[in-house]
């Protein structure tokens, strides 16, 4: 079965084109890294690539290759930066796969034992506290 068209009008693609605001984090010549606004954990953030492709299985290997090179960052960083004793990296495919914003991208999410992850797509999290977790983020990431 065809995978449906991308949609250059989805969510990430505005966010890209400057046309939404976010929490941005990093950013090189193909991908791009900012805050979820609905975190399941402190501190969890969005990679994505800067061309278009809906998902995992059409984005260009170049496209991959320089997403997971940019998770690999921010992974490390938000170890450092919220003292993680582990991370979970996730990246769902299509509707039926979880997937709710067809642009690909990949969740980083700090990990500590005993704290459960909130549940997906709950609830956006205050505007002061993204804006915080970015900030020392960033600074993790420029250390």
């Amino acid at each position: 079965m065809p995978m449906p068209a991308y949609d250059p009008d989805n969510v990430f693609a505005k966010i890209l084109r400057g046309e939404l605001p976010c929490h941005k984090l990093y950013e090189d010549d193909l991908t791009f890294a900012f805050m979820d606004i609905m975190p399941r954990a402190d501190g969890h953030a969005l990679v994505i690539p800067k061309n278009p492709s809906r998902n995992l299985l059409e984005i260009d290997p170049s496209d991959l290759a320089a997403v997971m090179a940019t998770v690999q960052i921010v992974a490390r960083a938000a170890m450092k930066a919220f003292n993680a004793q582990g991370i979970t990296i996730q990246q769902f495919n299509e509707a039926a796969g979880g997937q709710v914003v067809f642009h690909t991208h990949v969740h980083i999410l700090p990990r500590h034992e005993g704290v459960s992850l909130r549940p997906p797509t709950s609830q956006m999290a205050a505007n002061e506290i993204l804006a915080r977790h970015a900030d020392i983020l960033r600074a993790a990431l420029e250390s």
